[in-house]
């Protein structure tokens, strides 16, 4: 039986460590993106802060904190403790932002008409 170098053997266990330092990394930036992937859109709950609902609907935070009447300054708390805040029921906090956010995205292209008109 041949016996490998210490060098070989170095070499291998640099290579297998890369390796799995390479797949962390992978994992890491592969996971957020399947996250939000299924995650877009999803109704507004108490639980959920104002950066969830922004990046869940695409829009800025700025938007819903306006919707609010809140600071423009990141607010980490979840939105039932706003309503709290506020004196607002979670259904009207809901309403303020999905009107915010309707009005924030951009509208559809219109759609083609069903049956186009022949052109003479």
């Amino acid at each position: 039986m041949k016996k490998i170098s210490w060098r070989k053997s170095l070499v291998a266990v640099a290579f297998f460590l890369s390796l799995a330092l390479g797949i962390v990394f992978v994992i890491r930036a592969v996971r957020p993106a399947v996250y939000w992937h299924y995650h877009q859109d999803e109704p507004i709950r108490g639980w959920m802060t104002m950066g969830y609902v922004a990046h869940s609907y695409h829009v800025p935070p700025v938007v819903l904190h306006q919707a609010l009447g809140l600071p423009e300054k990141p607010d980490r708390r979840p939105l039932r403790e706003i309503a709290k805040a506020q004196n607002r029921s979670m259904d009207e906090i809901t309403t303020a932002l999905l009107g915010a956010i309707a009005r924030a995205r951009r509208p559809y292209p219109p759609s083609p008409p069903l049956h186009p008109e022949a052109s003479p």
